[in-house]
């Protein structure tokens, strides 16, 4: 057996009886009705203006804290109850707010209804925080995006397809534009695949000095429909929604300025057959309007101001990713003050932080290495430094530092092993803490900064911990304890469940992995020799590019349904194969043009290596994944009939020309120019190699990866004489997920089922 390779752990010591009392059996009600072990978090947490207060929303209130000291200062918006103004009604749960300029306004929203996946409708109030009351914006019917200007005397929103403006003062509507029409054209939002794909939901956004709005416009009337059914009723009804499957057309999509004083829009841009998209735009704090082109193919990238200048372009071989940091800043004060565009690029081969004057030109990379920048929560501006998270601990772990303007000055901010004592010195437990780096714990850190970034509020979790919310100051130092979710971390150890450890393996190419592994107890304990019994193990897989599943964080739901079912005996096994994330770009895009291949072939190489190992019951491998997932379980278990069992596959893609052509053709380019591409690892191709067990799962109300994936496959497999199980939950899309939480306990209960029966 290869030794295992442990990155990090966290080990109780044994204590006040808890390593001799009988550990409690985890059930899937625990899991995901009762919600025994969800964690406590902070809502909606929003830094005031003055950078020394902050406000979280609960659902009774919106309550203002101290940074300087993490306690409640007072409650700024309540409700219900006797702070009520008497004239106020009574009001619906309220599930988001903002903040006006002066923060003398909140901006409310209420009854969300989805739309698509990451969008919908929902009701909006403004709650004038002296004189007590709220009131309803628009009773003319739910809006999307409702934003407040920066000036707090107005709002933008879209509805019916349609942008508006409002005056707060008057309550008076008016229309920016009256063209919209569904799935024809749609104002101030995105269609359905720049809202999937480039993460990009609002369409508009107010100029600094709140005169004018840039918004969208797509124009969709070419983009080919899809059509669902949906059922409840004597007949079903059709759903039918713009979906641009790959080499298909995508909507025309043009920029626009709106002049609230003259009532006048202005074309500023639109796409092109060079420029076939429009992925991001901003204004810059000094009231320019910019925005960014790319190419169909997605390997060339543009910034431009609404002028026309060029302020920045890449280029690659592969294909550009928008980058997850674009913002801009003001250097300097009075004559001295100049703008200058800080953007996140991989063009080093590796995510880094770069900086660029007005004039196009480089004024430094901040910084560089063989590692991943992941984000940049914190620009303090006045002091000219950056604060950000990477992988320079290793690609399993997301740690905190900052860095000048300048490339100078970097220091690491991870919790230390003193700070860690100091989080959990009341909940009577004793750890020890591994892996230390000058001193500092890796794991994953994530934070939000307060205006100005005098302080930070961290949430850390690892494997084997949940998350931790503390109050910091910018040098780092420990303000205070929000949430340690103690009680959880006790139910951890009363369940048995802190057991999740990391290793790598080499493939027979030579490739090092990363991987974690949850295993029975009795594996894992030194107490047991390792060789006396021989295990099934259920592999986990995603394996999409770019996308991490083995990393040093809180697992969250699935984390216990794997020890549940390390208590009946199977080991879980997950996996980062080639051309995953955070570990630069020759790693990642080294399938670019032939999706599923690699990714398959290390799956089966992962499953071959566990069948070497003296713990591992070779003849009982089983591999089960979720979108992509499943498109690479259902494909591993084809093509590696030899080695897999088993296999389930939830919402897989089977073809990726049925698949959307921003994310398809990122990564496979157009099907006309790479038919071998799209044709040669689609499931579809090797039905007839089925010899295994095979669960397929699909909800039928699926919007992102369409049920006829499913059909189609088993249509396949009954053509190839195939025996199969076959799972359908109707109307659900692709979370397949209700707020009850029953339809997901269904779920787990069938997959949970086949596993005992079929691995």
């Amino acid at each position: 057996m290869k030794k295992l390779v442990v990155f990090m752990t966290l080990a109780l010591m044994a204590g006040a009886g808890a390593a001799s009392a009988q550990k409690q059996n985890i059930t899937l009600e625990d899991i995901w009705t009762k919600r025994t072990f969800s964690p406590k978090g902070i809502g909606a947490l929003r830094s005031m203006a003055d950078g020394e207060h902050y406000c979280t929303m609960s659902r009774t209130g919106i309550a203002k804290y101290s940074y300087a000291t993490g306690e409640k200062v007072e409650d700024v918006c309540l409700f219900g109850g006797p702070d009520m103004h008497k004239k106020a009604k009574p009001l619906p749960p309220m599930e988001s707010y903002a903040f006006s300029a002066d923060e003398q306004k909140i901006l409310l929203s209420s009854g969300f209804e989805p739309l698509y996946r990451h969008s919908g409708v929902s009701d909006y109030y403004i709650y004038d925080i002296k004189e007590k009351t709220f009131t309803k914006i628009s009773n003319e019917g739910k809006q999307r995006l409702t934003t407040l200007s920066p000036d707090g005397t107005k709002v933008a929103f879209v509805r019916d397809n349609n942008l508006y403006w409002m005056d707060l003062e008057t309550l008076e509507e008016h229309a920016i534009t009256t063209d919209g029409k569904v799935n024809e054209v749609i104002n101030g939002t995105t269609d359905w695949v720049y809202e999937e794909e480039f993460a990009i939901t609002q369409g508009f956004q107010w100029s600094p000095d709140s005169k004018k709005i840039a918004y969208m416009r797509f124009d969709e009337s070419r983009v080919k429909e899809y059509n669902m059914q949906t059922w409840g009723g004597l007949y079903p009804q059709d759903y039918r929604f713009k979906y641009p499957k790959a080499g298909e057309d995508n909507s025309k999509v043009e920029m626009w300025v709106y002049d609230l004083d003259n009532a006048k829009a202005s074309r500023i841009a639109s796409t092109d057959k060079t420029w076939e998209y429009i992925p991001r735009f901003q204004w810059t704090p000094g009231g320019t309007l910019t925005y960014m082109l790319m190419n169909r193919l997605q390997n060339h990238m543009q910034i431009l101001t609404s002028e026309g200048k060029m302020l920045y372009k890449e280029k690659c071989d592969t294909y550009v990713d928008v980058p997850d940091t674009w913002q801009f800043i003001t250097v300097g004060k009075g004559k001295k003050a100049q703008e200058q565009m800080l953007i996140t690029s991989e063009r080093d081969g590796y995510r880094h932080i770069y900086l660029y004057g007005m004039d196009g030109k480089l004024v430094n990379q901040v910084t560089s290495g063989n590692w991943e920048v992941c984000d940049v929560p914190g620009i303090d501006v006045k002091n000219q430094r950056l604060y950000y998270t990477s992988r320079e601990h290793g690609a399993i772990n997301k740690s905190l530092f900052v860095i000048g303007f300048d490339g100078n000055g970097k220091r690491c901010l991870n919790h230390s092993a003193a700070n860690m004592e100091k989080i959990y010195e009341h909940n009577g437990l004793k750890y020890s803490w591994g892996n230390q780096t000058n001193g500092y714990l890796a794991g994953t850190h994530n934070v939000t900064f307060s205006e100005g970034c005098k302080y930070y509020i961290c949430t850390y979790s690892n494997a084997n911990m949940p998350p931790a919310y503390t109050l910091h100051n910018s040098r780092g130092t420990l303000v205070k304890v929000l949430q340690n979710n103690s009680d959880l971390q006790g139910k951890m150890v009363d369940y048995g469940t802190q057991r999740k450890n990391f290793g790598t393996f080499k493939t027979s190419t030579g490739t090092e992995l990363n991987y974690y592994m949850i295993a029975p107890e009795e594996l894992t304990t030194h107490h047991s020799p390792l060789t006396t019994k021989k295990y099934p193990v259920l592999i986990y897989v995603y394996g999409g590019p770019g996308n991490q599943q083995v990393s040093d964080s809180y697992g969250h739901s699935d984390y216990y349904w794997y020890h549940m079912l390390a208590e009946q005996g199977y080991v879980v096994f997950c996996f980062d194969g080639r051309g995953t994330g955070g570990r630069g770009t020759k790693f990642k895009k080294q399938t670019y043009g032939d999706l599923g291949r690699m990714e398959c072939e290390d799956a089966i190489e992962a499953a071959k290596w566990l069948g070497q190992q003296s713990w591992v019951d070779k003849d009982r491998i089983g591999i089960w994944g979720w979108s992509f997932g499943g498109y690479l379980s259902t494909l591993s278990l084809l093509k590696g009939n030899d080695v897999f069992k088993t296999a389930i596959a939830v919402a897989p893609v089977m073809n990726w020309r049925y698949y959307d052509n921003i994310y398809t053709e990122r990564f496979l380019g157009l099907p006309k120019d790479n038919a071998k591409g799209y044709d040669e690892n689609s499931p579809l191709n090797f039905a007839d190699r089925l010899q295994g067990n095979y669960l397929l799962i699909h909800g039928t109300g699926d919007d992102n990866v369409h049920f006829q994936n499913s059909a189609e496959m088993v249509d396949k497999l009954q053509r190839a004489g195939k025996h199969f199980e076959f799972q359908i939950y109707p109307n659900k899309n692709h979370s397949i997920y209700d707020a009850t939480g029953n339809t997901r306990l269904n779920l787990y209960q069938l997959m949970t089922d086949f596993i005992l029966r079929k691995l």
